[in-house]
C-alpha cells in the first residue's frame, strides 16, 4: 500500500527566502505524525505545498498515492485541512457553518445531516450547536473548525498549530479527539512547536529547522539516539563568557560527562549529556566547587525532544522562536524606517 503521505525533496522558496530548502517524510495510515520546529522552519510552508495552498518549486508530494501537483482535485478528496488561523463566520450558528461546509464538499444532504451530527457529538458541540460562533470561546471556535475540516472523512487530516492559545481543558480535549480518530484509522498530521503535545500525540516526529529536516523517528528513539541524562546549570544568573568557557572546559573532564554545550541566549547557562546511570549530579556540583565556581541553579533530568532540537543545532526551540520574533522585528522596523 502506498503511504498515506509521501513527501520527498520538496523545496519552496518565496522571492529571495527559501522557505523549504529539502524536505522529506513518509507517513503512514493511520498514524499521528508530528513535525515538530520553531515559528519559520518552515512547517506552515510544507503543509499548505502538501495541501494545494501553495505550489512547490520542486520535489514530490503525493497522498494515498495521488500527486498532488498532477492531480490537485483527486488528492483534496483525501485531505483535511485546519489552519492555524481560525476563519470562522461570526454570524452563523456552529450547525450553519457546518451545513455550509457540507454543501461546499457536495454532500447528499441526508449524508451532510448524519455526518454533522457525528462531528457534533466527537467534539462535544450538541448544545452549543444553534448558537452563534460570535459568542463562542477559543476553545470552541476551535474545536467547530476541526468538526469543519473532519466532515467530508479525510484520509489525512492536516493541522497547523492546532492548541496554540488553548487553554489546558480545551488542548486535552483536542488531544483526545485525536487519539480517538487515530484508532479509527485516520492519519494525523500535527505542526507544533508545543513539545510536550508532540512527545504525547506522536507516533513518529519529525524536527524541521531552516527550511530542513534535522532528525526524525518515534519520540523515544530520537531521544534514546542523544543518550544519558540533562543537567542544566547557571554559574550564576547572567554568567560571563569566559567564566562559562572555564566551567565548559572543567566539566568535560568530568568522567560521568559527555557533552557540554553553553547556552548563550539563556545568560550562559550550561546544557550537560552525562551518564544516566551515574551520580552526576553531585560530581558536577564538587568539580564546581573545587574550582571555586559557584551554582547559582542546577537540575538534572531525562531526555526531551528539545534536547534532541538542542543538540542537533546547538540551541533550543525557544531560543530559536526568540531569534526568529527578533528577526521579524528587525524587519518590519526597517520596512518602517522606509516608508
Amino acid at each position: 500500500m502506498a503511504p498515506a503521505v509521501l513527501i520527498e525533496n520538496l523545496q519552496k522558496r518565496y522571492g529571495s527566502v527559501e522557505a523549504v530548502k529539502d524536505v522529506s517524510l513518509h507517513i503512514e495510515s493511520g498514524e499521528i505524525f508530528g513535525l515538530l520546529g520553531p515559528n519559520g522552519a518552515g512547517k506552515t510552508t510544507t503543509i499548505r505545498c502538501l495541501c494545494t495552498l501553495a505550489e512547490p518549486d520542486a520535489g514530490k508530494i503525493e497522498v494515498s498515492g495521488i500527486s498532488v501537483t498532477e492531480n490537485p482535485k483527486l488528492a483534496r478528496q483525501h485531505l483535511g485541512y485546519v489552519a492555524q488561523e481560525i476563519a470562522l463566520d461570526k454570524v452563523l450558528t456552529g450547525r450553519e457553518l457546518l451545513e455550509l461546509q457540507a454543501s461546499l464538499y457536495h454532500l447528499p444532504r441526508s449524508l451532510a445531516k448524519e455526518r454533522i451530527e457525528i462531528v457534533l457529538d466527537q467534539l462535544g458541540l450538541q448544545d452549543y450547536s444553534d448558537q452563534k460562533i460570535g459568542t463562542y470561546s477559543g476553545g470552541l471556535k476551535k474545536r467547530l473548525d476541526l468538526a469543519a475540516g473532519l466532515l467530508h472523512q479525510p484520509q489525512v487530516l492536516v493541522l497547523d498549530e492546532p492548541t496554540v492559545g488553548l487553554d489546558i481543558e480545551s488542548r486535552y480535549t483536542v488531544w483526545s479527539f485525536l487519539r480517538q480518530i487515530r484508532e479509527a484509522g485516520t492519519t494525523v498530521l500535527i505542526t507544533s512547536h508545543y513539545l510536550e503535545e508532540i512527545d504525547m500525540l506522536a507516533d513518529q516526529v519529525a524536527i524541521i529547522d531552516q527550511g530542513r529536516v534535522i532528525a526524525s523517528g518515534t519520540p523515544s528513539q530520537l531521544k534514546d539516539k542523544v543518550g544519558g541524562d540533562r543537567i542544566t546549570l547557571r554559574i550564576r544568573e547572567f554568567t560571563p563568557n569566559d567564566e562559562a568557557e572555564r566551567a565548559k572546559s572543567l566539566l568535560e573532564s568530568v568522567p560521568a560527562v559527555q557533552e557540554v554545550i553553553i547556552n548563550s541566549a539563556q545568560g550562559n547557562s550550561l546544557n550537560l549529556v552525562v551518564s544516566a546511570q551515574s551520580d552526576a549530579l553531585s560530581t558536577v556540583q564538587r568539580a564546581l566547587q573545587d574550582a571555586g565556581l559557584p551554582t547559582f541553579g542546577i537540575a538534572q533530568s531525562r531526555p526531551s525532544l528539545d534536547d534532541v532540537y538542542l543538540a542537533a543545532t546547538g540551541r533550543t526551540l525557544l531560543d530559536a522562536d526568540l531569534a526568529a520574533a527578533a528577526t521579524r522585528d528587525e524587519k518590519a522596523e526597517r520596512k518602517k524606517q522606509m516608508r
